[in-house]
This record gives C-alpha cells, structure tokens and sequence, in this order.
C-alpha cells in the first residue's frame, strides 16, 4: 500500500480523470472525514454517479478497491487530525505553541516534497537559466518570498527584482519581452491584481512560472505551473507553512540554476563570499 498522502495524489489525477470520476474526485476533496465513514453506494449517491464508477475512480488512483481507499483516507486524515492543524488554546504553554508549529510545518514539507513534481521544477529552472531578466511577484507573505528570491538570484548573477506592490509590478510587466521570465507566487493561487500582472507581463511576450496550488487560476494562467497544495487556516494567522514550503522551492530552483552553470561557476560564489567576509565580526 502507498504512504504518500492520497488527497494529493487525488487532486494531482483530476485532469487525466473522466467527467463522472471528477465529480467522485471533487466530493472526496471537499468532504474526506465524511468519506472514510461511507459506503459504497453512500458514496456513489453523494457524488450522483454510479457505483461502478466509483469503483473505477478507486483504481486509477492506485487503490485495489473501495476498502484500501478507505483505509488511506482515514490515514491520512489520522495524521492531519493529529499534527497536521495546529490550534493555539488559552492554557498552551510556549514549548506546546513550539512543538504545534514544528510538527505542523514538518508534516506539510513532506507533504510538499511528496507530490512536488521534479520536471515542472526542472523546466522552471531551464527557463530562469535562459532568460535576459527574471521578476519575482507576490504580495503579503508572497511578497517576502519574492524579496527571498531575488536575493538568491541576484548572487547567480541573474538580471532580478521583486515587486509586491501591484502598480509596480504592472510598470515591471509591460517592460518585459519574449526574453523574460515572471515568477508569480500566491499561496491561494486567487489573487485579482497578481492575475492581472501575470496577464500583462504574458501579453508583452514573458513567460510565466506560478508557484500556486494546482488547479487554480493562477496555476492554470502560467506557462510554467509548479503545483505547491497546502490548505492553511488564514482567518488569524497569515500563511506560515505555505510561505515556508514556497521558500523551499525558491532555494531547488535556485540549487539548479547553479547546477546549469556548471563548475566554473563556484569562482564567482567564491568572490561574493570573499567580498562580505569584512562585514562580518571575527569569531574566537
């Protein structure tokens, strides 16, 4: 039996999924506590399709049968239940705020790392290496990880800014050409003025890598989606692990830009190391 989270691998199979599977797919995703409960042809009636369809939804997504789905949802919404939602209460003491955080936020990066998809990073990475200008875009917490970005390119000597204000980011769009990259990052993949910025740097002939859930706007706008699906609770905190989840992927893009170098490359990583030694205090 598979141990990687089968919500993800769900979501991840809906394009190649037929008309009737999706709609089993979609209620899955929306309600899989009440899922793991059901029948057969509970399930079935709830999705308004047949039970050899569900059946078949089952099977082209890795499960022998109903059972041994069942049997990975409830897993899965085992470790969610336990590690996966932290809730600070009233009488938390800091080492139980500590310890929620950090098992969230190891929980979600393997989440993140198991159905990260090596080949929408790769080609990420070929476009950023071949391109005359790279834009990071994002805004709020997005926005820090556009700043995080540019830092690390900006070392790789790769032409970078980052923009989290929409009106500069709409001046930055309509200067790039076919020769250009946007990164655009949004942990809901929803954002109206990142959509419009993406849609204004694609009309001047950029090409676009989204870091967004699959299957939002965002994602299905870019030219080059790399699907990050982290659900968070937003209504009291900003986005904390999905912030941290897109900082990864900024440092694998940033690892293979380098890589594509080549060797040669570790002499100027050398200079820029040598030229901020003096800025640093002597250790004893």
């Amino acid at each position: 039996m598979k141990n990687s989270p089968i919500l993800a691998e769900i979501s991840a199979a809906i394009p190649s999924l037929r008309k009737s599977e999706v709609k089993v797919a979609e209620y899955v995703l929306r309600s899989p506590q009440q899922v793991m409960h059901m029948r057969i042809v509970d399930l079935a009636q709830e999705a308004q399709v047949s039970e050899p369809t569900i059946v078949r939804f089952c099977r082209g997504i890795g499960c022998n049968g109903f059972q041994e789905f069942k049997v990975r949802i409830a897993q899965e919404m085992a470790i969610t239940n336990n590690i996966g939602q932290f809730a600070i209460i009233e009488d938390d003491s800091i080492e139980d705020i500590c310890d929620k955080i950090a098992d969230t936020t190891i929980q979600r990066l393997h989440q993140v790392k198991t159905q990260l998809k090596s080949t929408q990073v790769a080609a990420a990475a070929n476009a950023i290496s071949n391109a005359r200008r790279v834009e990071f875009y994002g805004f709020g917490a997005s926005g820090a990880v556009a700043i995080d970005a540019q830092h690390k390119f900006f070392r790789l000597q790769v032409a970078t800014a980052a923009y989290s204000d929409p009106h500069m980011q709409a001046m930055s769009a309509v200067t790039l050409s076919e020769q250009d990259v946007v990164v655009a990052i949004s942990q809901s993949g929803r954002t109206k003025d990142l959509l419009h910025s993406v849609q204004l740097a694609q009309q001047h002939g950029a090409m676009v890598v989204s870091l967004a859930p699959a299957n939002t706007a965002l994602s299905a706008a870019a030219d080059l989606p790399i699907d990050i699906n982290i659900e968070e609770d937003t209504e009291q905190f900003t986005p904390m692990t999905s912030r941290i989840a897109h900082l990864m992927v900024i440092d694998m893009l940033a690892v293979a830009v380098t890589q594509r170098r080549g060797p040669e490359f570790a002499a100027h990583l050398n200079a820029i190391k040598r030229s901020i030694k003096s800025l640093r205090l002597e250790s004893d």
